[in-house]
């Protein structure tokens, strides 16, 4: 029987990534990696398997958060569905491919890996710097290749793309609204395919945590899922209301934070 106080910890840390999700336009994995690492070693999960574990099952709820910031995104015409279709290829194969790698990775390289990459997410959104838009979108094979690479990176660290999606595009001259819109769309194939990996590479490793499928802890999945799927909408809705550079700018710290203290609890 799962203890009330992880319960509550999962219905909360699902809370505040859907929201910022939605208001920031990026996954929750940044936030939900490093609190789920921590909830895992304190229920007594080995550390060798404590960062799959944490990935596996943040690219699980992901799922759910990227389908109501999608709709919400769809809803205010923010979703550019060409693009969409003309990414998800590459981002399904780079995605799914990158989950084997992470299987033979250890929890130590994991870690370091997500704190450096974190580390760069945060100094980008602390400035606020934009990429000068200066260029026209790419054809079909420069989409392919750029989700490629997308959903690679985005499966090593768990997260919907966003960090990396959004700049891309406002760096084809897509209008930033609708880059954040569409990065929101593009989340969903890459939770799709990480999850589907991260299930098949932990399968013959899923008895050493109970209600675990693969690298999948099931009950964290559906309690983050429900309270991120219900706040999600609320941030895309406070996008134009708050100042989001501020916003931005605290998050950026935050991040920094959880990277490290998930570094230094696994080393």
């Amino acid at each position: 029987m799962i203890e009330i106080q992880w319960i509550l910890s999962f219905l909360l840390l699902g809370s505040v990534a859907g929201f910022m999700a939605g208001l920031l336009g990026i996954g929750g994995g940044g936030i939900m990696v490093p609190v789920l690492t921590s909830i895992f070693l304190q229920q007594g999960i080995a550390a060798e398997n404590v960062v799959h574990l944490a990935l596996g099952t943040s690219m699980a709820s992901i799922v759910m958060t990227s389908i109501s910031s999608m709709r919400s995104h769809h809803a205010k015409r923010g979703v550019i569905w060409g693009i969409v279709k003309k990414m998800s290829p590459g981002i399904i194969i780079g995605t799914f491919s990158a989950t084997f790698i992470a299987a033979y990775a250890s929890s130590v390289h994991l870690s370091v890996f997500f704190a450096v990459f974190m580390a760069f997410v945060s100094l980008q959104m602390f400035i606020n710097k934009r990429p000068k838009a200066h260029r026209q979108l790419a054809g079909n094979t420069g989409l392919f290749v750029a989700g490629s690479g997308i959903g690679a990176i985005s499966a090593l660290v768990s997260i919907g793309g966003g960090s990396i999606t959004v700049p891309y595009l406002s760096w084809q001259n897509v209008e930033i609204k609708k880059a954040i819109g569409t990065s929101a769309a593009i989340g969903l194939p890459i939770s799709i395919a990480g999850t589907l990996g991260y299930l098949i590479n932990g399968w013959g490793q899923s008895s050493f945590v109970e209600y675990s499928l693969g690298f999948v802890y099931v009950p964290a999945v559906v309690l983050i899922s429900v309270t991120s799927f219900i706040t999600a909408p609320y941030g895309v809705k406070l996008v134009h209301q708050l100042p989001i550079p501020t916003i931005k700018k605290i998050f950026a710290v935050l991040l920094i934070i959880l990277s490290l203290k998930m570094l230094s609890s696994i080393l």
